[in-house]
């Protein structure tokens, strides 16, 4: 992937869509919700404070994150989905 985040944005692949129901039912494609979820697959630099410090990203390159419903701008490089979105969208970096 040739894409490279500018200043606090992140690039998300989101995780696939749940096929079946725990009682074993397929769902259909108009059923299906977005995950809220996902890998982080690029990292900006950082942003930049008012006194002109740059500010460390908190998630890096391999986390999994919990992002909002509509968090992001999703974007489709070489046939795959990513999300673009602020590090501030990101509520939670999960284990």
């Amino acid at each position: 992937m040739n894409l490279k985040p500018l200043a606090d944005r992140v690039i998300v692949k989101p995780a696939q869509a749940e096929e079946k129901t725990k009682g074993g039912l397929y769902i259909p494609d108009t059923g299906k919700e977005k995950p809220q979820y996902g890998e982080v697959v690029a990292v900006g630099a950082g942003k930049v404070a008012e006194n002109g410090q740059l500010l460390q990203m908190q998630v890096t390159v391999g986390s999994k994150v919990l992002y909002g419903k509509y968090s992001g701008t999703e974007v489709q490089v070489e046939g795959e989905d990513y999300l673009i979105m602020r590090e501030a969208d990101i509520f939670a970096i999960l284990d």
